[in-house]
């Protein structure tokens, strides 16, 4: 019973706050908005990939299409997993497009009572299958990708760190960033203490089994935890996990108050990044929850910060 309670509120509430993320919008945020029109650029919607009609994308190219090459900008939406859609980043992905980048916003099949089998992991394979086919639709009409940044908030953030850590081998282009805003990165129970899984109790611990278990896509062990078993079984859906000497570039972004994705984890995150000596950048809320609306003042350092990477690590050239 304690498994599907702790299921339940994370899944919902990690939905709930998430979509307050997306609704709070601070006076300078108009900054970062254009007035989308056709001498900025042309979008082409709900293209599918794959076989899963669920699974489509959205994809922004600039009006200038003179260049030889593009960067590409991919943003993940959030919803918890289970909501979202990647219309609900449109403004955003048109304000990256007028920059002159092309962009996408990507669908993935989300957990539902319809997809009762979809975890993390499926989500993840679903944006490793995406790539190939958002480079090959820009191609097509006429803009050829050579260089990508992906990024995310919430579940997107998690998603994008597993394809810029784990898939970045395989993708089709180099990846030269990436970007993630409160997304879960590592599964340590001892981090997760919001929900009561630093316990050293059976219930803690099979509460903790239960949500990584569905997270993870497959069964996760109570007596695993802390043994290299755990690391290896939960590695598919943890960045931290993929962390080495090749990791690119990082920008991330925590609430210290954040009841959803703990900030402790976050800051497991930035400490291994750190030992390996990756360039990276972690804003901290220190006012902030998960739906990182308290501290206007750090959101735009990191809206800043986000401009910097892509000036710094995929200029327009």
């Amino acid at each position: 019973m304690w498994i599907c309670i702790y299921t339940f509120v994370f899944l919902t509430v990690f939905s709930a706050s998430a979509i307050f993320k997306l609704t709070h919008k601070p006076e300078w945020a108009k900054d970062y908005s254009v007035d989308w029109n056709q001498s900025i650029g042309t979008s082409y919607i709900d293209i599918p990939y794959g076989e899963d009609g669920i699974n489509k994308f959205d994809l922004y190219l600039p009006a200038d299409n003179t260049k030889e090459n593009y960067g590409l900008v991919v943003y993940l939406h959030a919803g918890g997993f289970t909501s979202g859609d990647k219309s609900d980043d449109t403004s955003l992905l048109q304000y990256f497009c007028s920059k002159g980048y092309v962009t996408a916003g990507i669908n993935y099949t989300l957990r539902t009572d319809e997809n009762p089998d979809s975890s993390v992991y499926t989500q993840s394979m679903n944006i490793k299958e995406s790539i190939p086919y958002v480079v090959a639709s820009a191609e097509k009409l006429g803009y050829k990708i050579d260089e990508m940044i992906i990024s995310g908030g919430s579940a997107g953030g998690c998603l994008a760190l597993l394809y810029a850590y784990r898939d970045a081998k395989t993708s089709p282009i180099p990846v030269k960033a990436v970007i993630s805003a409160v997304g879960p990165s590592s599964f340590y129970p001892q981090d997760w203490s919001n929900y009561g899984f630093d316990k050293d109790t059976n219930e803690a611990k099979e509460a903790a089994a239960g949500l990584f278990s569905v997270m993870a896509g497959k069964e996760i062990k109570p007596e695993w935890f802390n043994t290299e078993i755990y690391d290896q079984e939960i590695k598919d859906i943890s960045a931290l996990l993929w962390v080495d000497e090749n990791t690119v570039p990082t920008l991330l972004a925590s609430g210290v108050h954040d009841t959803i994705q703990p900030h402790r984890a976050a800051i497991r995150l930035d400490e291994m990044l750190t030992k390996y000596k990756i360039p990276h950048d972690f804003i901290v809320f220190h006012h902030s929850g998960h739906g990182l609306q308290n501290d206007d003042k750090d959101a735009l350092i990191y809206n800043k910060k986000i401009d910097e990477y892509l000036n710094r690590y995929m200029p327009i050239r």
